[in-house]
């Protein structure tokens, strides 16, 4: 037997991010149930969240859309500056293709409505753990197929896009936009993933195919 045979699997940490007390309870009494799940945290909106992530250090955000002080939008945005590995999956009311195309493009992994089956709240953890996205069924159903189909780059990343095709290291593009080396290569790594790029060459000839350098004054 290895030592490997001898140690249980590692938990995932859950953080829920909702200002209903009852659906925070719910989801967390839910999840509580499976040996694999530890929730290290329930806030009630997104500037507890932003304020307690670095401490609570989720794997996992199970993050509402509509909160006060900072929504779900701008807190998934903020949090993935600060902790690029968390994957954050919005659990919300609504079914909108709006909603839910603005939640992908802002870097949540998994958008699941609040009435799924309870399952399916720990299927969508599992799921985003695995580095997939994740679209409960009925948010599948909302978004156009060619949206369903691709995963839209974040904000940020497009900025690092941009500056990688531009020929900047990942140390020029961190003194750049004054942030870690470390999270410029994680970004990096979830633009390749996302646009099923290998090389730094693919994503400059993805950049100039998508006008990504339009306006740049940059010459290729």
């Amino acid at each position: 037997m290895t030592l490997s045979d001898t140690q249980p699997p590692a938990l995932i940490k859950v953080m829920i991010v909702d200002d209903h007390p009852m659906v925070a309870e719910g989801i967390q009494s839910i999840l509580e149930s499976y040996d694999d799940i530890n929730v290290v945290g329930c806030l009630p909106n997104g500037r507890a969240a932003i304020d307690s992530v670095a401490d609570l250090d989720p794997d996992v955000i199970l993050m509402d859309l509509n909160m006060p002080e900072i929504g779900g939008l701008s807190a998934t945005e903020i949090l993935l500056e600060r902790q690029p590995d968390t994957r954050i999956v919005i659990l919300s009311m609504h079914d909108n293709p709006e909603y839910i195309s603005s939640a992908l493009s802002h870097g949540a992994m998994g958008y699941i409505l609040k009435d799924v089956p309870t399952d399916e709240i720990k299927l969508a953890i599992d799921t985003v753990m695995r580095g997939e996205r994740y679209l409960c069924t009925g948010a599948q159903g909302s978004l156009e197929p060619k949206d369903a189909a691709r995963e839209a780059l974040t904000e940020r990343e497009q900025t690092i896009l941009l500056q990688l095709a531009q020929g900047k290291s990942n140390k020029e593009v961190a003194q750049t936009l004054d942030i870690s080396v470390r999270t410029v290569e994680t970004h990096r790594k979830n633009i390749k993933r996302k646009l099923g790029i290998s090389s730094t060459a693919g994503l400059t000839r993805y950049a100039m195919e998508h006008g990504v350098l339009q306006g740049t004054g940059v010459r290729l």
